[in-house]
């Protein structure tokens, strides 16, 4: 089975944009029988009442409480993929090779979309549900996106910094 995480919370997302995103997922995941889809939801009540109406009745979406970093990394990391409307994240996740579709019109990481880690695909409802389903099905799209060169850095920054102050000191 594939996992995929979720993330929304933004403001801008909240009423009508939010509810097309959560539409796009449920239909995904009822779609494909081996997607599953974890959800550490914000505390945001209007984000909440929203995702109970739209997500709360599919057994394959767990809705769960904020999770601890290193638990959600460890979701991240055992993640196909990851569908967000979060900024972090899109950082993170092209650590882990994994695509992000961003479900939002804009972000402030534009060298991840550059790169081909990250993808935009707003909040229109049938939008993000082909992008969604391109990664899905299509390995080429999948391969694409995670194995894309990740524009934020290969992991080792602080081993070259240390070893920068090292030569430094000789």
């Amino acid at each position: 089975s594939k996992l995929i995480m979720i993330t929304a919370h933004r403001r801008e997302n909240l009423g009508e944009p939010m509810k097309n995103m959560f539409k796009a997922i449920n239909r995904i995941i009822n779609e494909h029988p081996k997607v599953k889809a974890i959800y550490p939801i914000h505390m945001n009540p209007i984000v909440r009442k929203v995702a109970d109406e739209v997500l709360g009745s599919n057994d394959r979406i767990r809705i769960v409480e904020p999770l601890e970093v290193v638990d959600f990394h460890n979701f991240l990391n055992a993640s196909h993929m990851i569908v967000t409307d979060s900024g972090g994240i899109q950082e993170e996740a092209p650590s882990l090779g994994k695509p992000v579709l961003v479900m939002r019109d804009t972000t402030e990481r534009p060298e991840g979309v550059e790169a081909g880690t990250l993808k935009l695909v707003g909040t229109e409802e049938e939008v993000i549900y082909k992008a969604f389903k391109d990664l899905l099905v299509n390995q080429e799209s999948y391969d694409s996106m995670s194995k894309a060169t990740n524009p934020y850095g290969d992991g080792f920054a602080s081993k070259y910094i240390v070893d920068i102050i090292l030569d430094q000191l000789k």
